[in-house]
């Protein structure tokens, strides 16, 4: 969304292609999946009056207009990229299989995985957890406009304090909401590490895979 107040905002579109464009030249493989909260959210659609699952289908069909979009930018620069989907929905993508996943990935192809995990009641992050342990991924990297995981929310409380790193019972026992439950319980009990960090600042997902530590890592 960026500075606009729906939809795609181009030039945010552009960093994120730029940035991911540049991981793949270092030969990094990069699966990717994408929120639609900029276009529509399940929970807001069911406060408006939606059954909750038509709410969650709208959502996620709103994160498959998100990774055409990406997509689209990425292949404008040269870089190999393809969408699959968890809902069968050809042409627009093709079905979604972690078999075909990872054979993209190691033919040096970036992955859009969108529609989350394909069902309503779960959110893009619980869709992000299942795909990173499913292709067997070294690590997730949860891209927020926040730079961490802090004490409480830093945009509300000033005195909000920064984690390098934090542990999954810790979050767990200080209420922190990094992810929502089902998210963080896959990562748990598939030791899969989670890195939050802004994405929202360019050249930071660069750093984050080179190993800066400018967010958090949880594990």
């Amino acid at each position: 969304m960026g500075n606009n107040n729906y939809g795609i905002d181009r030039q945010r579109l552009e960093d994120y292609a730029v940035q991911i464009a540049e991981l793949v030249k270092m030969g990094v493989q990069v699966g990717i999946v994408i929120g639609g909260g900029n276009i529509f959210r399940g929970l807001s659609g069911a406060a408006s009056g939606f059954d909750r699952i038509t709410g969650d289908n709208m959502g996620m069909l709103a994160t498959v207009i998100n990774s055409l979009a990406l997509n689209q930018t990425l292949l404008q620069k040269g870089v190999n990229s393809s969408v699959l989907t968890a809902i069968r929905m050809e042409p627009i993508g093709e079905f979604y299989s972690k078999q075909k996943a990872i054979q993209r990935l190691e033919n040096e192809e970036v992955v859009i995985m969108a529609c989350g995990t394909g069902n309503p009641y779960f959110t893009t992050d619980s869709g992000a957890a299942l795909r990173a342990v499913e292709i067997k991924a070294d690590i997730l990297f949860k891209g927020t406009r926040v730079d961490g995981v802090y004490t409480a929310d830093p945009e509300k409380d000033a005195n909000a304090v920064k984690f390098s790193e934090i542990s999954f019972d810790q979050m767990y026992e200080k209420n922190l909401k990094v992810m929502d439950l089902t998210a963080t319980t896959m990562c748990k009990e598939n030791n899969m590490p989670v890195y939050v960090f802004n994405m929202d600042t360019f050249g930071n997902l660069k750093k984050t895979v080179c190993g800066e530590m400018i967010g958090t890592l949880v594990k």
